[in-house]
Parts: C-alpha cells; sequence; structure tokens
C-alpha cells in the first residue's frame, strides 16, 4: 500500500541543476521513520544519496553535501532533491526509498518501499 514514483530526472550539462521529485501514495497510518535518495550507476552498488528523517533531520553522502538539497512537503506527500553544480559522476538512476519503523538508514536492504527511478545524465 505504498506507491513511490520519481519524476524530474533528466540530461543536463555540468554545472548545471535538476530537481527531482518523490510522489507518496501512501496508505499506511503513520509517517515513514526514513525516506531517502539513492542513485546507481551502471556496474556500481546503490549508495545513499540523502536521508529525510521523520523529525526533519537530514543527512547527506559527502559527494552530495554542499551541492544537493534534500526536502519534503508533507501536504503533498512528495520528496524532492535539488541538485545543484551537477558532475558527469552524478550520472546514475535516482531511486527514492521509504521505510517504516525506526530510525534511517544508508543501507539500501533497510529499505522496504521503492519507486521505480528517474534517469540523471550530465555531460561534461
Amino acid at each position: 500500500q505504498v506507491q513511490l514514483v520519481e519524476s524530474g530526472g533528466g540530461s543536463v550539462q555540468a554545472g548545471g541543476s535538476l530537481r527531482l521529485s518523490c510522489a507518496a501514495s501512501v496508505y499506511i497510518s503513520r509517517p515513514p521513520a526514513c525516506m531517502a535518495w539513492f542513485r546507481q550507476a551502471p556496474g556500481k552498488e546503490r549508495e545513499a544519496v540523502a536521508t529525510f528523517r521523520s523529525d526533519g533531520s537530514t543527512s547527506y553522502t559527502d559527494s552530495a553535501k554542499g551541492r544537493f538539497t534534500i526536502s519534503k512537503d508533507n501536504a503533498k506527500n512528495t520528496l524532492y532533491l535539488q541538485m545543484n553544480s551537477l558532475k558527469p559522476e552524478d550520472t546514475a538512476m535516482y531511486y527514492c526509498a521509504a521505510k517504516w519503523g525506526n530510525g534511517c538508514s544508508q543501507l539500501a536492504d533497510d529499505f522496504g518501499f521503492w519507486g521505480q527511478g528517474t534517469q540523471v545524465t550530465v555531460s561534461s
């Protein structure tokens, strides 16, 4: 009863910006403990980019700090990832994920609900 739908991906040149959105259709009474953006490049492991806890606190992977901002509009049940100063190494499929239960995590295996992904391609 949880559906996550990402949008906003695309192709940009290095230095450009994109804003990803994740619309959540949720039929569970309590909000998720944690939502996150992950990304996966071809041949690489899926890695956490940014997390958003239910208390509003956030965390970022080192490569995202200072360039990406995760936010959530509770009224719209939508998670965002604003990505600025994009680099070719940011090219990947980006996924939205949610977990219930306690706490937050940067481990993909801890998240039980995933969107279908949106492709981000950054050219040099």
